[in-house]
C-alpha cells in the first residue's frame, strides 16, 4: 500500500517564526500552541511519514551561520523527540529567494524522490505550512493543503481532519418546482454564498453559516412567480439532507445543541442529532410576512429541515419584534449546531448508548 506524507514546514508551523525570520537563537525560540499534542496524536494514532521541509534562507553565509542554526534546530528535534514526534526525513533548502532555485520552496528540488513513485500516495498527502508558499508547494506536489492561520485552522483542527476526515457534503435536488445546490462543510469558518431569490431568506441562512462555524453554499432557483413555498420548502430538505450527510457515521459529535437573547427577544433552540425527527415549535408571529418571507413558512422551513436531517428540534421564542424574533432563532439553531458538531478525537466514538444513531 503507497504511503501518505505530511510535508511539514518548520518556522511558522512548528515553531513560531520571530521578525527577523531566523530563528538562530534560544530566546527566540517559542514552540507553536498545539503542535506537541496534535502532532503526537498524529504519529501515534496514523500512518502518515512525516516529512519537514523548511526554506533557511542564507545557511551558512555570513548572514546566517551555520553555528547558530544548528543547535537551535537539534534542540527543536531533540524536544519534538520527547513528545513522540520524529521525523522520517529532513529536507532543508539554503538559497535566498532572488536566487529562484528549483529546491527552495515552493520549489520541488529537494522533493523529487517522493514524485512518480509508486511507494507514496501524494493524492492523499498533505503539506502543513503557514504561507502562500507552502500551498504552493502542495500544488505542485499534487497533494493538498492545511495552512495555519487561514480559515482558523490551527494544529486542533489539524489533527482533527486527519483523523476523522473532512465533513463536507453537496447535495442537489431538482423537481419541476425547483432547483436547489446545497454545499457545506462542517468544519469551516463560516464563510457563506447564499442565493435563494429570497432576500430575508438569504439573510437568515447566512445566520446557520456565520454563526455555526460552518461554510454554506446555497444556490435556489423556484418558481417565485407562484409564491415563495417551493422555494422554503425545498431548500430546507436539501440543507437538511446536506447536514445528515456531512455528519456521516457521527462518532465523536457531541450530539446535542442548547439559547441566545436579541434585543427584546429571548429565542431557544435544542437540538438532537439522535436519528429520530420531532419538532416542538413554540413561536408566534403578527405580521404577514417580514421581507419577502411569509411567516406562516418559518414553521414549515423548521419542520422540513428537522425532516430531512433526522433531528429533534425544539424552538421557543418570546419577544415583540417580529425581525429579531426570527433572526434570534436562526442564530440560536447556528449556536446549537456549532455545539451539536463539534468533535472530540480523544473520544471518537457514538454518543450513545444504543450503539447507533
Amino acid at each position: 500500500m503507497a504511503e501518505r506524507i505530511l510535508f511539514i514546514d518548520r518556522d511558522g508551523t512548528l515553531v513560531e517564526e520571530p521578525a527577523d525570520e531566523q530563528v538562530d537563537a534560544f530566546e527566540k525560540l517559542r514552540f507553536t500552541k498545539g503542535v506537541f499534542k496534535n502532532l503526537g496524536f498524529i504519529r501515534q494514532h496514523l500512518d502518515f511519514k512525516l516529512v519537514m521541509v523548511s526554506n533557511q534562507d542564507g545557511l551558512g553565509t555570513d548572514s546566517f551561520p551555520e553555528e547558530t542554526f544548528w543547535p537551535v534546530h537539534n534542540f527543536i528535534l531533540q524536544t519534538l523527540e520527547g513528545e513522540g514526534i520524529t521525523f522520517d526525513a529532513i529536507h532543508i533548502d539554503n538559497h535566498f529567494p532572488e536566487d529562484h532555485h528549483p529546491s527552495r520552496k515552493p520549489g520541488i528540488g529537494m522533493l523529487k524522490e517522493y514524485i512518480d513513485n509508486d511507494r507514496y500516495d501524494l493524492q492523499h498527502s498533505y503539506v502543513i505550512g503557514d504561507r502562500d508558499t507552502d500551498q504552493l508547494l502542495a500544488d505542485n506536489l499534487g497533494c493538498r493543503a492545511l495552512i495555519l492561520g487561514r480559515d482558523g485552522m490551527t494544529w486542533d483542527k489539524i489533527a482533527e481532519l486527519l483523523f476523522a476526515g473532512e465533513r463536507i457534503a453537496e447535495v442537489h435536488r431538482a423537481t419541476k418546482e425547483t432547483d436547489i445546490r446545497v454545499r457545506v462543510n462542517l468544519d469551516g469558518s463560516g464563510r457563506c454564498a447564499i442565493h435563494t431569490g429570497l432576500g430575508f431568506f438569504d439573510h437568515m441562512l447566512e445566520q446557520i453559516g456565520k454563526h455555526g462555524g460552518m461554510d454554506l453554499d446555497i444556490e435556489a432557483r423556484g418558481d417565485l412567480h407562484v409564491d415563495e413555498h417551493h422555494t422554503i420548502e425545498d431548500t430546507a430538505i436539501v440543507l437538511g439532507e446536506c447536514l445528515l450527510q456531512a455528519l456521516g457515521d457521527k462518532r465523536g459529535i457531541e450530539r446535542y445543541g442548547y439559547t441566545l437573547p436579541m434585543d427584546d427577544c429571548l429565542c431557544q433552540v435544542a437540538l438532537d442529532f439522535g436519528g429520530r425527527p420531532w419538532l416542538v415549535w413554540d413561536a408566534s408571529f403578527h405580521r404577514e410576512k417580514i421581507g419577502e418571507m411569509p411567516t406562516e413558512m418559518f414553521l414549515h422551513f423548521f419542520k422540513s429541515l428537522s425532516d430531512a436531517a433526522r433531528m429533534n428540534l425544539n424552538i421557543k421564542a418570546e419577544g415583540e419584534n417580529e425581525h429579531h424574533k426570527i433572526e434570534g432563532i436562526f442564530k440560536a439553531l447556528a449556536r446549537a449546531l456549532k455545539m451539536a458538531v463539534r468533535r472530540d478525537i480523544e473520544h471518537f466514538e457514538l454518543p450513545s448508548t444504543k450503539g447507533a444513531l
